[in-house]
């Protein structure tokens, strides 16, 4: 993963959520990772600037900074109290005439649209589970068990757990109900593949990179419906289920697997329009590798599966986080022709 000289001072400002009514641990945790990532990036030759976006309007956050001379790393959720508000962020930013790494607007919205990705998968002939979307709790015909309930327009596992995963009609029908009126959203139905889960985190625009595959390994859970990243196994680290997954970085694969793997997850990036990073997760049964989800905002903090892959193969995280400026500094009006 080397980088030119050209690209590596490109100056960086570090643009990151500050929601006022997060609780101070919160801030305090989101703060620390946000050092860690700018040191990262000041380790690997860029001037960092720091900003925090602590109210809805973008450009108060950004006020006195010069588009023409930095790049804007952007590490936003969304805006203080406005769900969903990713694609909002990018949004501004294009407005203000900010270059930023990561996604456009359109592919951000997508991502929280799980129908639409979908059929975009299935478009492109990239494999992923059989599925579909419910508006009513009743008249399903559906057969496929065991089968995964999940609300069709949420983000970071939001509204799923063990109960999710149901194993006949009667519980379809309730956590669906469920989905309808405690989310007040349809409902994704997808069967429910138990196999071997990898996270896969891709990079580039046009020429694309793979960084080395992670498994979530769930063998020392025996329940099936334990088996899947839920919200408690990614976020509540008290939860059984969070210190019974183990992840195995680089996932055990044969070489003929990781090709078929890293064919699948370039193939859903495609489809789904990435820019510069995501991350795809995918499940393997019967030879078949399934993409369930396409991330393009994945988490990039230091302990994801994402900066760890970095840091194998003779490269480093803070290279990876550099790569990435690179890649939007080329759509940079005047830093793009450094």
């Amino acid at each position: 993963m080397g980088h030119s000289s050209g690209t590596a001072a490109v100056p960086v400002l570090l643009l990151y959520n500050l929601d006022p009514d997060w609780l101070p641990l919160e801030r305090e945790e989101v703060v620390a990772e946000v050092e860690r990532l700018a040191a990262a990036l000041a380790a690997a030759g860029n001037p960092v600037t720091l900003r925090a976006v602590e109210t809805r309007e973008l450009a108060a956050s950004l006020a006195g900074v010069d588009p023409d001379a930095c790049v804007v790393f952007n590490w936003c959720d969304g805006l203080p109290g406005l769900p969903h508000s990713e694609a909002e962020v990018a949004r501004g930013l294009e407005t203000l005439q900010f270059t930023y790494t990561g996604s456009p607007p359109p592919v951000l919205a997508l991502s929280w649209q799980k129908e639409r990705v979908k059929r975009l998968l299935e478009g492109a002939g990239v494999p992923t589970p059989p599925w579909r979307l419910f508006r009513s709790a009743h008249g399903n015909g559906w057969q496929r068990f065991p089968a995964i309930v999940k609300p069709a327009h949420e983000h970071a596992s939001r509204g799923v757990g063990r109960e999710s995963v149901v194993l006949d009609g009667e519980e379809l029908s309730e956590r669906v109900a469920h989905v309808l009126t405690q989310l007040g959203q349809p409902a994704l139905v997808e069967e429910f593949i138990d196999g071997r889960e990898f996270h896969v985190s891709v990079w580039g625009n046009g020429k694309l990179a793979v960084l080395p595959p992670a498994e979530m390994d769930f063998r020392a859970l025996a329940d099936v419906r334990d088996r899947l990243c839920s919200y408690d196994a990614k976020f509540t680290p008290s939860s059984r289920v969070f210190a019974a997954i183990e992840l195995l970085l680089p996932a055990p694969l044969s070489p003929a697997e990781r090709q078929q793997l890293e064919a699948v997850a370039v193939a859903a990036y495609a489809a789904v329009g990435c820019r510069d990073y995501a991350r795809i997760d995918v499940r393997l049964k019967d030879g078949v590798f399934y993409v369930l989800d396409v991330n393009p905002n994945c988490d990039l903090s230091t302990d994801t599966s994402t900066a760890l892959a970095a840091s194998l193969e003779g490269g480093s995280f803070a290279e990876f986080l550099s790569q990435l400026v690179a890649l939007a500094a080329r759509r940079h009006p005047r830093l793009g022709a450094a």
